[in-house]
């Protein structure tokens, strides 16, 4: 069984959420066998900025809905998309 790379963009719900925060807590609440590769901050527009977060996972069936469903839990999120998915 290989290993998936997904590359997930965290909207916070407004402006003043810290977003290192975020991504420290998304490393705690992250599934068992996740790795929570790399991270970085991504302006978008009127001083809101995106969290993008690098994540590898077994190539298992639900992990990485798992991943997302425990990230929309924490407190100012407000939305996570998968914007890649990818094997390797």
């Amino acid at each position: 069984m290989g290993k998936v790379y997904m590359k997930l963009r965290v909207m916070p719900e407004d402006v003043d959420v810290d977003l290192e925060k975020v991504y420290e807590r998304i490393k705690e609440i992250a599934p068992e066998n996740v790795e929570i590769r790399d991270y970085k901050i991504q302006p978008i527009a009127f001083g809101l900025k995106a969290l993008l977060v690098v994540a590898v996972m077994p190539d298992e069936g639900g992990i990485g809905d798992k991943l997302v469903e425990n990230i929309k839990q924490i407190e100012g999120v407000e939305s996570v998309e998968v914007d890649a998915v990818e094997l390797i």
